[in-house]
């Protein structure tokens, strides 16, 4: 049997590894940027910051504020995509894994599906800027050139 380029074992225990590592990741920065954005706004972070579907708006504040801290989770999950994952052609599949996740949550925490187009709008923002941004880190580091001569090279 011939040796393939990047051939991997199929491994259950590191992929569910993984996903929860990224879904801990999500919420803990999720929660750090609401924690931050809030001291703009003169609130605190809180589970209804978090899950409600009905807080993100563009006519409150906490709603800005909100919005603002889902988007730039996005891009901080993306290098955790780079970090934990490395891999470009799983960054959709875990992106996708990660806010189906935050949807049951949501349906969970309200006792009802979320119904509020802004709310759907974010996350679908969110969903495609983590997936392209972290896809895009994920392939530069991936088409980086393999050094082929690990001899020191000398100065003639």
């Amino acid at each position: 049997m011939a040796g393939q380029f990047r051939s991997y074992v199929w491994d259950p225990a590191l992929i569910v590894a993984q996903m929860v590592l990224l879904q801990a990741g999500y919420y803990s920065s999720l929660g750090l940027w609401l924690a931050l954005l809030g001291t703009l706004g003169s609130t605190g972070p809180s589970l209804h910051q978090v899950f409600s579907d009905e807080i993100l708006g563009f006519s409150t504040p906490t709603g800005r504020l909100s919005m603002m801290a889902f988007v730039l989770n996005a891009l901080t999950c993306a290098l955790g995509l780079l970090y934990f994952i490395r891999r470009g052609k799983q960054c959709l599949d875990f992106t996708v894994t990660v806010h189906f996740f935050h949807l049951l949550g949501c349906w969970i925490y309200n006792s009802h599906f979320p119904s509020t187009l802004t709310w759907w709008l974010v996350h679908i923002v969110c969903t495609a800027l983590m997936a392209a941004i972290g896809e895009y880190l994920c392939m530069r580091i991936e088409l980086r050139e393999i050094p082929l001569n690990s001899a020191p090279k000398s100065n003639v």
